[in-house]
């Protein structure tokens, strides 16, 4: 995977960042999301590097081989501000002060909290297969419910950890032919780990609470995306199911908007990375208006 590539970690407080970078060009930044690692990217890095581009892609806080702290009563440790600033540093460490990026599933919630804390920083963010926490949350129902139930459950203390950590491959289960053979060593040796499995569901933990807390006080304050927005999402997934068109929830967030529906399931990046990488250049390559 990633030929071509360099690997580097950060040390970043409480946080230490693993993360792959390669080619040259404009930067790009790709955030993925549970329980995946950076590894997701490994078909989709490639074409970006060949359309031009320096494509760095971390391992969130906690996740893969990046670590993150112990966890804490109001979970602020693995909130996505906090791992926004994970990656800020680390795309600084390596030279770059203002950069493109895309996040899918937790790694949208994380990209849409840089953009919204940092935009001096972000030239284009592309949001997949996620809306911002709070609205889920707002439109919780019984579909809701049933459908995204581990939301709930991950939010329980220590019972998670249990089951989960009783036997990680039969609760993460993924097709090695589809995520490509060394994606899916990668991501199985991170799901168990029982110190990666406790940090993914802090990230859960978090969106309940602080995250939640964050996105109401900006939109109470009236904060909006300042860069150019792409939403994409799934049309075998459940988004569009349970919402309509989301773009019509991201308008909310983003004046500056555009986006459609790609024919994949719900891991996008191992799906469809040809469909995937050509949206994300087109988005990426516009000149600013």
């Amino acid at each position: 995977m990633f030929e071509g590539f360099e690997t580097g970690r950060f040390d970043v407080g409480d946080a230490s960042v693993f993360v792959r970078y390669g080619g040259e060009g404009p930067p790009v930044v790709l955030l993925h999301g549970h329980p995946r690692t950076s590894a997701t990217w490994h078909r989709v890095a490639p074409l970006l590097v060949r359309q031009g581009f320096t494509v760095i892609c971390p391992d969130l806080r906690g996740y893969g081989r990046s670590t993150g702290p112990a966890p804490t009563a109001d979970h602020f440790g693995h909130s996505k501000r906090a791992a926004a600033g994970d990656v800020l540093a680390g795309v600084r460490a390596l030279g770059h002060t203002r950069f493109a990026l895309a996040g899918h599933d937790r790694g949208g919630a994380v990209a849409l909290r840089l953009a919204l804390d940092h935009p001096e920083a972000v030239s284009r963010v592309a949001l997949l297969d996620c809306l911002p926490l709070s609205e889920h949350l707002a439109r919780v129902t019984a579909e809701f419910a049933t459908r995204w139930w581990h939301w709930f459950f991950f939010a329980q203390p220590d019972i998670p950890e249990r089951v989960i950590n009783a036997d990680p491959d039969a609760w993460y289960r993924g097709d090695p032919d589809l995520m490509g053979r060394e994606n899916h060593e990668e991501w199985r040796a991170a799901t168990r780990n029982p110190d990666v499995v406790r940090a993914m569901l802090e990230d859960y933990r978090a969106g309940l609470t602080v995250d939640r807390r964050h996105e109401e006080e900006d939109r109470a304050a009236g904060k909006l995306l300042r860069c150019p927005a792409l939403v994409l999402w799934s049309l075998r997934d459940d988004l569009e199911d349970l919402y309509g068109d989301p773009r019509e929830i991201w308008r909310r967030w983003a004046p500056d908007l555009r986006g459609h529906g790609i024919d994949s399931g719900h891991h996008v990046a191992e799906e469809a990375p040809e469909a995937l990488a050509a949206s994300l250049s087109e988005f990426f390559a516009t000149p600013p208006a």
